[in-house]
């Protein structure tokens, strides 16, 4: 990236929020719906005389959210009208937040924040790039026909709006996982944010400027700035980072050349893995934002149900991510690792539980490398329970099997279920300790080995290693290496 250009990144996320019925109607929220048009009704496809009526779930999961990452909340807040036309919008408008937000300010991963509001999402559309067979005049080309599907037209939506203070590619994608991993089912659970289903949406405003320059007065935004271009619709965290590095590079090469940037919107060509232009950037006047006169004014504080949410918030993964490296001092690959799967960090805890915290990296290497390792080649058909994880610990920090023993039998855990000491019995890799047994396999490496023994009578510590592994191949495995190597070292 050439340093003489800064470039300032602000994102703005939509997030399907998780609820049994749409935003302002009692129709179904099935982001797993296949057939077009079923989850329907006349409020959500904006029939005359209908009336919407606040999802109060979706309210209070925007609220859970802006707990979550120190916002504050807000005492009053409406729904406005966003008006512009577009056939995925019934209404002609979008019911959302303009001026009364429910969540201002906060802060995550380091990324501050402007507001958190909710809406509604539009309908899906459908563009065809063959002929329609089901139609009665097949002979006809159909090429270009676009369907609109009301499945999600209704759906309870959440935006987050981050300020303007990310300078990097890596740091905006960075900060969309963390938002993800926030948000899951393993945290505050309020979507599932699967990128791939546009259950979680990424656009991302981005501009540059000379950053050898002065800054120019406060009022004049634009060039302290630069231009603003935003990219819509971004759905992979690798699509984020890409298209973020494709538009500071292009829009770099353009001021080096002098020539100026265009505020606007553009798409993102996964294939090409380019930006393209798509239309002039819309400005908040343009869509004529008007309070909506069916929705009453909410005021937060004196509903029931928002009382007292700080107290369903689960332990955050920041929180999480501080005690693992406080209490526990686990390299930090492993509490990222641990933070992002709930699953592994609570077998984790149950195993230190039983244990002490002197066994906290014995058990995330095991977990983190081999269980996940296991895990992402589709091997785990059981995942092991507290008590068999905290045996098989308590067996490697005895000494009773080797590293290399404990992957095995891991392995078969993850596979059968059954318990580490059957599997070691089984496969015989209980390590072997007796003296007399070990002589044996010592003589058996001397006799076999008679270069590398010379070489360490005279004077090449290094090859014990390379005998202490061949009396780990004759005993299967199953010696006890420091045992072994300890009782060679002496005989030589």
């Amino acid at each position: 990236m050439n340093t003489n250009y800064q470039p300032t990144i602000g994102l703005e996320v939509h997030v399907e929020l998780k609820t049994a019925t749409k935003m302002f109607c009692h129709s179904r929220n099935d982001p797993d719906e296949k057939r077009p048009n079923v989850n329907i009704c006349p409020i959500c496809l904006a029939h005359p005389g209908t009336l919407p009526v606040p999802n109060k779930k979706a309210i209070e999961h925007v609220l859970r959210v802006g707990l979550a990452v120190s916002g504050t909340l807000a005492d009053y807040t409406e729904f406005d009208r966003k008006n512009y036309f577009y056939p995925d919008i019934p209404k002609g408008y979008q019911l959302s937040q303009y001026k009364y937000p429910l969540v201002s300010g906060g802060e995550l991963g380091g990324v501050k924040l402007t507001r958190i509001h909710i809406e509604e999402d539009t309908a899906r559309s459908i563009h065809a790039e063959a002929p329609r067979l089901d139609l009665k005049d097949a002979s006809r080309s159909n090429l270009g026909e676009s369907l609109v599907d009301f499945n999600r037209a209704g759906v309870p939506l959440m935006e987050l709006v981050t300020e303007p203070v990310i300078h990097s590619a890596k740091e905006a994608a960075a900060f969309a996982r963390e938002l993800k991993l926030l948000l899951s089912p393993a945290y505050l659970d309020v979507s599932e944010a699967n990128m791939e289903k546009g259950e979680m949406r990424v656009e991302a405003n981005i501009s540059v400027k000379r950053s050898d320059l002065k800054d120019a007065p406060r009022s004049d935004l634009g060039t302290i700035l630069g231009t603003k271009v935003e990219i819509k619709n971004l759905n992979s965290f690798r699509a984020v980072e890409r298209a973020i590095e494709f538009e500071i590079k292009r829009q770099t090469e353009l001021l080096e050349k002098g020539e100026k940037i265009v505020q606007e919107t553009r798409g993102w060509d996964e294939n090409k893995e380019i930006t393209f232009s798509q239309r002039q950037k819309e400005t908040s006047d343009d869509y004529r934002y008007f309070p909506d006169p069916d929705i009453p004014k909410l005021m937060i504080s004196q509903i029931e149900e928002f009382k007292n949410l700080a107290e369903t918030l689960p332990e955050l993964p920041s929180a999480r991510r501080e005690r693992y490296t406080l209490e526990y001092g686990i390299k930090l690959e492993d509490v990222e690792s641990l933070v992002a799967n709930p699953q592994y960090s609570e077998l984790f805890e149950g195993v230190i539980a039983a244990l002490s915290a002197e066994a906290a990296q014995l058990t995330a290497n095991y977990l983190t490398s081999d269980l996940m390792g296991l895990d992402k080649n589709n091997k785990v058909k059981t995942f092991p329970a507290v008590e068999a994880m905290t045996d098989l610990i308590k067996m490697v920090q005895n000494n009773e099997v080797s590293s290399r023993g404990a992957k095995d039998i891991l392995a078969v855990m993850a596979e059968t279920g059954d318990s580490p000491r059957a599997i070691a019995e089984a496969k015989n890799l209980f390590q072997k300790s007796d003296e007399g047994e070990l002589a044996k396999i010592i003589e058996q490496v001397i006799a076999e080995n008679p270069k590398q023994v010379a070489e360490y009578k005279a004077g090449n510590d290094k090859v014990l290693q390379y005998l202490v592994g061949q009396g780990m191949k004759l005993s299967g495995g199953a010696a006890n290496p420091g045992l072994l190597a300890e009782l060679l070292k002496k005989r030589l």
